[in-house]
């Protein structure tokens, strides 16, 4: 199947991001095996760090995330702990090219779901692999991180 990253520049997608997701019936269904190897590819491709599924059109609660060999991914994840330490940091997103924002969040997380193999899994999230876990997993509820940024500004990579 071929996916495009879906952006707020066009109001029909922006329309489907701001929704949100449905639980996976069958997180070892071998499809969403295939399904998490692509949306690696395209993060990768992209040059991100996460993808969630809803940014390539998907109706599913699936993310992944990381960057050279840490890779993670997660199916009906929930974030069960954060952390009292809050920190402010920039972020980007594929569905919002062009635009970067200040935005604050917990700075660590624990979050438990289903991993690609559809096994249970819970890991701790430190630093910007708990960042990137909760933007990913706000894109699940239909959150961007514009939503909740403290001050947005323009990028020279918007298109």
């Amino acid at each position: 199947m071929n996916y495009k990253v879906i952006t707020i520049n066009n109001k029909e997608e922006e329309k489907f991001l701001r929704k949100g997701t449905k639980k996976v019936k069958d997180p070892k269904d071998s499809k969403i095996k295939e399904l998490i190897k692509n949306m690696r590819e395209i993060m990768i491709k992209e040059k991100g760090v996460g993808l969630a599924a809803n940014q390539i059109g998907l109706n599913a609660q699936i993310f992944v995330m990381g960057f050279g060999e840490d890779f993670f991914a997660f199916i009906n994840p929930k974030i069960t702990k954060y952390s009292k330490e809050i920190e402010e940091m920039e972020e980007g997103c594929l569905s919002v090219p062009g635009i970067a924002g200040i935005v604050s969040r917990p700075m660590a997380v624990e979050v438990k779901g289903y991993n690609e193999k559809g096994k249970e899994i819970k890991k701790k999230f430190e630093g910007v692999f708990a960042r990137i876990c909760q933007h990913e997993y706000d894109h699940l509820s239909g959150v961007l991180f514009i939503d909740k940024a403290i001050k947005t500004f323009k990028t020279d990579n918007g298109e």
